[in-house]
């Protein structure tokens, strides 16, 4: 897997741990080469996964939303741009382009780009899936509730057809080698 869209919090008021991992993914993007489709941010987890993987070698593609660039609030680094009129338009840009999707912590868009590409893939528009970078736990509620919606029958397939989890760095690297 070459190109690998990532969904991540724009905060930059978060705990240090996850800007951190954030920066060692980084470091291994841009150390295999790879290329990183993210929403263009210059700030947050996107920023800071995106600036260290420029440094370490990788490509960066941006699909900006209008309002980003109203908010003058995107990078400066980006070797691509895509231009994207909302977040719908930025969601399809980032699946189509991308290999894989991995989620880091993140908030309320976040969690809207998840749900976006594995309802996509549940449905057979594509057979992509989201790897969850559960950093700290952050996802261990989500995965319970999806555990929750298997148990009672609202989930036609096993959730984890679409979305992984990975816990540690290693963990992540070793499903985006495949």
């Amino acid at each position: 897997m070459n190109k690998i869209a990532i969904f991540c919090s724009a905060s930059d008021y978060i705990a240090p741990v996850y800007m951190e991992k954030a920066k060692e993914l980084g470091v291994w993007l841009g150390e295999h080469h790879k290329w990183l489709i993210y929403g263009g941010s210059d700030s947050g987890l996107m920023d800071a996964t995106a600036r260290t993987a420029k440094a370490h070698g990788a490509m960066l593609m941006g699909v900006i939303p209008t309002k980003l660039e109203e908010a003058g609030k995107v990078s400066d680094l980006l070797d691509v741009e895509f231009h994207a009129v909302n977040l719908s338009d930025r969601k399809d840009l980032m699946i189509q382009e991308a290999d894989v999707a991995v989620a880091l912590p993140g908030g309320i868009g976040t969690l809207d780009e998840i749900f976006h590409v594995a309802a996509s893939a549940s449905i057979g528009y594509h057979n992509k899936q989201v790897i969850l970078y559960n950093i700290e736990g952050f996802w261990n509620d989500m995965l319970q509730f999806f555990d929750r919606l298997e148990e009672t029958c609202f989930a036609h397939r096993p959730v984890r057809n679409y979305i992984r989890v990975a816990n540690t760095l290693d963990e992540l690297t070793g499903m985006l080698e495949k």
